[in-house]
């Protein structure tokens, strides 16, 4: 079987799309080396990189953004030659825009079946948000236009996949037929419990013996909610001075707010971005907690990371991310503020941290590995392929 996934959402320094990916072709080399994959993004250059059983299609588009380095896929017509020539047997589209379009069309002409991955929830984190400053009329009827779009688009495919329940129901609320709820996994061999390296990272942001290391991955954004991070430390500092330190892994339009926090606090590190998967997981692993004050995530990676390395999650109640927490969430904020999520920092207890941390890394490991997403998602394709009308 061939399989072409094809997505906007990809960059050098982009996250849990670009993982998820980038573990599919791992999983397809190692496991059903039988199997092909071809992935189309958009790059600087129009290039292919060919690998033992997969091919990375680059089409040259423009940026979008210089912190994240998204760029638009504008070149429809590449997307369809590669398509066109590659004849794969099942496409995965993970974009909701126009790429996504091109992939149904594509997809009609080749009669092959198109799966679409609804990665981002983008009424709520983006349309929902841009609305309100027009006032409630206002946002009450472009969500109607975004849940009328999202209907048309993903009835199109063949079906469409989500990472949690909560959210699949919301999509078969809002008419989208045949969605299938697949979660996202970790790397059990890289993000694993292992306290050799906690020193060496201590030591290397200054870090005291007393001190308790905060530690934030992913993009800083307004969708990412890390505004309230921001503010949340802030009374943390106010409340408990030098008790914590705050370690910001990624990069984002909210840099300067970052920036500014740093010039007004000596206990701030970042790091723009973290490439080595490894490296990534002894951050992980040094960390006392992992704060999440995301409210409209389909899935939360990162945070999954985190427990598979022994480090337990702090974040707001509520969000699409609350079932993968392996632990219990007593300590949780239960509104999105600043004050109620530096209150639930304080209220976990220390002595509880290490012993919570091993149970939710044990039950991380057990429930979400790649493996056993990716075997799920290729009986998905198995079927969704029996059951394709050609004509």
């Amino acid at each position: 079987m061939k399989i072409c996934d094809l997505t906007q959402f990809y960059s050098p320094v982009s996250g849990g799309v670009k993982r998820y990916l980038h573990e599919k072709i791992d999983y397809i080399e190692k496991h059903a080396p039988r199997d092909e994959h071809v992935l189309i993004v958009p790059g600087p250059k129009t290039k292919v990189k060919t690998n033992r059983c997969s091919r990375v299609y680059t089409i040259r588009s423009p940026l979008v953004s210089r912190t994240a380095q998204y760029r638009a896929l504008l070149n429809l017509r590449a997307v369809e030659e590669i398509l066109e020539q590659e004849k794969p047997d099942v496409i995965e589209s993970g974009d909701p825009y126009q790429v996504g379009w091109k992939a149904v069309k594509v997809g009609r002409a080749l009669r092959v079946p198109v799966i679409g991955f609804y990665h981002s929830h983008f009424p709520e984190a983006y349309v929902r948000n841009s609305a309100r400053l027009l006032g409630k009329m206002a946002t009450r009827r472009v969500m109607k236009l975004s849940r009328a779009y999202v209907r048309k688009l993903y009835n199109e495919h063949a079906a469409t996949l989500v990472a949690s329940e909560q959210l699949a129901r919301v999509l078969s609320e809002w008419g989208v037929r045949n969605v299938r709820v697949l979660s996202l996994g970790v790397n059990t061999e890289i993000f694993r419990p292992d306290r050799s390296g906690n020193d060496r990272i201590r030591h290397s942001l200054a870090l005291n013996s007393t001190q308790k290391l905060l530690v934030y991955v992913g993009r800083l954004a307004k969708e990412k909610n890390t505004a309230t991070l921001f503010g949340a430390f802030k009374i943390l500092q106010r409340g408990r001075p030098n008790e914590f330190h705050l370690l910001v892994i990624g990069d984002g339009p909210e840099r300067t707010q970052l920036r500014k926090l740093q010039a007004r606090n000596k206990n701030v590190s970042s790091i723009h971005y973290c490439a080595d998967p490894h490296e990534l997981a002894r951050y992980y692993r040094a960390a006392d907690l992992f704060v999440h004050p995301g409210v409209q995530e389909t899935f939360g990676l990162a945070a999954l990371e985190s427990q598979a390395c022994g480090t337990p999650v702090v974040g707001i109640l509520g969000s699409y991310m609350d079932r993968i927490i392996c632990h219990e969430q007593k300590c949780w904020a239960r509104e999105n503020s600043a004050e109620a999520l530096a209150n639930a920092i304080m209220r976990w207890p220390v002595e509880k941290l290490s012993a919570v941390g091993r149970s939710a890394a044990k039950s991380a490991g057990s429930f979400y590995s790649w493996a056993r997403v990716f075997e799920e998602l290729f009986c998905i394709y198995r079927e969704v392929r029996a059951n394709y009308r050609r004509f």
